[in-house]
């Protein structure tokens, strides 16, 4: 069975690093093969993975309309195009979603790629999905039962009451969560009382479980300054190893 870990937060809160850092994670603790996948509209995961994107699923749902041939059921031409659109690397798999679409209805796009999807995310031990703030992506592509939801924050109490704000999502939009974490990212070294009193008042109050803080990264800044993967961060830097210790509690809670 595979485990589904999807991210979650507003813009700059370091969301995708944070999702590249899981995926490090994971590889490097042999919890493969995993599935990445990018489900921001503002898409990047890719190159924090140094990887490089030909297709997204976007794109694929738009030639539904034009590109699909006489002789090939709608069903079989998506789920060609999803195999063709997977970016391959060693130990993980890479799809981005891509831009929202177009004006008309997307609706048998939507079914067919859900089921596609649905079939893939068998074929491996963890699907982490890196998504956008509102989580309607999760919701459009039927991703409905998830193992984690991993919210992340900045350090600041206005972040802490949006990463709130998101969790209740969860019931309108109708997702099964195992357990919804929060993780203040880019914390300081000491970490203020009342900001600490704080994001556990808002953990309590939505049902949130408190991941802890990954505090700021000169390690992370540099990479990103020179637009280096954090794949390629070393595993003794003090940013990953802190990182992987909250990611085994995180995962423990799930075994």
């Amino acid at each position: 069975m595979s485990q589904t870990i999807a991210l979650a937060g507003k813009g700059g809160t370091g969301k995708t690093t944070v999702s590249a850092l899981l995926i490090k994670h994971l590889l490097e603790t042999g919890k493969t093969p995993i599935l990445a996948v990018d489900a921001d509209p503002n898409a990047n995961l890719n190159e924090l993975l140094g990887v490089d994107v030909e297709t997204t699923l976007g794109e694929i749902k738009n030639e539904l309309r034009t590109a699909v041939p006489d002789s090939m059921a709608r069903g079989d031409f998506i789920e060609m195009r999803l195999n063709e659109a997977i970016i391959e690397a060693e130990g993980f798999d890479l799809i981005v979603m891509g831009q929202p679409e177009g004006p008309g209805c997307y609706c048998a796009a939507h079914a067919f790629l859900s089921q596609a999807l649905e079939k893939l995310m068998r074929h491996y031990a963890h699907v982490v999905v890196d998504n956008e703030a509102g989580m309607e992506h999760l919701s459009r592509l039927n991703m409905r039962k998830i193992d984690h939801l991993l919210v992340v924050s900045d350090a600041s109490s206005r972040g802490v009451m949006t990463a709130g704000r998101i969790a209740d999502l969860i019931k309108p939009l109708q997702l099964e969560v195992g357990t919804v974490w929060l993780l203040v990212n880019r914390a300081p070294a000491e970490i203020p009382e009342a900001l600490d009193k704080y994001v556990r008042e808002i953990c309590a109050e939505k049902g949130m479980k408190f991941l802890g803080y990954l505090k700021e990264s000169p390690a992370i800044f540099e990479a990103e300054i020179e637009r280096k993967p954090l794949l390629e961060l070393p595993s003794d830097t003090e940013v990953v190893k802190e990182a992987g210790e909250l990611f085994e509690k995180m995962l423990k809670e799930g075994a």
